[in-house]
Formats: C-alpha cells, structure tokens, sequence
C-alpha cells in the first residue's frame, strides 16, 4: 500500500470512528421521536454482565410491546452499562436504571412512554419497567426476587423474564435495602443528580451493572 493510501485509509477510519462516536452520543443523550417509536424484534435476549456474574433476560413484545421496544432501544445504546443495581430490597425487588452520568440521567427523565396493559403477572424472575404513577415510565427497571403478584393490580407489566443466572440476581448485595424515607438505602433524588460518585462514595457495596448486550434476536417473518 501506497503512503498516500495509508494516509487516505487513516483519515477514513478517523471520520468513520468520530461519526460512530457522535451516532452514540445522539442515541443515548437526544434520541429521536423516530428511533423511540421504532418496533423492536418480537423476542430478544441480553446478557447483563455484573460485578457477581452474567445472567441472561428473554424480552418479549407479546407480553408488553411498549416497553419491550424501549428496553430493546436503551440497551443497544448502551445505556445501562455502568449503572448500580441502587435498590436491593431481600425478598421483594433488584431495581436499577438511574445512569451513571446525572447528565445522562436528566436527558431521560421527560422521556415517558405510555403504559402496557398486564398480560403476564409480575412472578419471580421477571423484569418490570418502574412507575412513578400511570405512563410514567421511563429507563428503571425491577427483577422480582419473588412472586408479586400484587403488583399486577398496579399496573406493574413484566417485559421479560430471567432465564439463565437467577443465582447472579440472587446474591446482588441487599445489605443496604430500602431508599428513604421508609429505609437508609440510596435516594434517588441523589443518583439523579451526582450520579455514580455519589453511590461509590455512600454505598460502595452496591453491585453494578458493567455491560448489557442484545445477544440474539427473533422476528417473525411477515
């Protein structure tokens, strides 16, 4: 290869690799109406790599599609890599998605969906998009430790379930419980706006969530 080719086949990989980096940025801090509205595949599996180990969560559109879609969307973007599973309550729930970056957390806060109705009751295992009230939903999420079904009543709609590692979602680190004011865990008003220094600094034992990854996809041929 000539000098000159070398120099043509560097300066494309630079814009090629800046482009990539300015794709990401976008997807994940000012995503289009476009690409949220966006139908995902009709099934598809992440593999959520912890500080304790992997497990693997099966998504699924027929169960509830709204949040199915936006899940598929926040990990392809790599939105939660890096995150801390913040609120580890023993026999009840595993719940993350507040981002590291409080920047990145804020880009999302005024991005609501609308509600899925409950098909699928709320068993041990599976994942759950968090509420703060009707069609409030945005990147948080729950893994439930045990059966809750209650939580069907108030519209609590399971998106998918662990199926391989619930044993990594089992042994996540609960010694710190609930948030205040009903407990001395870590307030979500804090994560939102300090992000991971404040957990590393008042709950360094929260376990974290390093990477998710989309590892197979199914669609139905149409």
């Amino acid at each position: 290869m000539t000098r000159s080719a070398r120099l043509a086949l560097a300066a494309t990989l630079l814009v090629t690799g800046a482009c990539h980096r300015v794709s990401a940025h976008a997807a994940l801090f000012s995503p289009t109406d476009a690409a949220l509205a966006k139908v995902g595949p009709d099934s598809f599996d992440v593999e959520m790599t912890t500080t304790k180990g992997s497990f693997v969560v099966r998504t699924r559109r027929d169960w509830a599609p709204k949040g199915a879609d936006r899940f598929h969307y926040l990990v392809r973007a790599g939105y939660y890599d890096g995150v801390r599973f913040f609120r580890v309550v023993d026999g009840f729930v595993a719940q993350f998605g507040m981002a590291a970056d409080p920047k990145l957390t804020a880009a999302w806060r005024e991005r609501r969906f609308t509600d899925d109705s409950v098909r699928v009751t709320n068993q041990r295992g599976t994942i759950t998009f968090a509420t703060g009230g009707p069609n409030t939903r945005t990147t948080q999420l729950f893994i439930n430790f045990k059966d809750n079904s209650r939580l069907d009543r108030q519209g609590f709609s399971p998106i998918g379930q662990v199926v391989r590692g619930m044993s990594v979602v089992d042994s996540l680190h609960k010694g710190y419980g609930e948030g205040p004011p009903r407990g001395q865990g870590p307030s979500q008003g804090k994560i939102a706006s300090e992000g991971e220094a404040y957990l590393a600094k008042e709950f360094p034992k929260l376990d974290k969530l390093v990477t998710a990854r989309v590892v197979q996809e199914w669609r139905a041929k149409r």
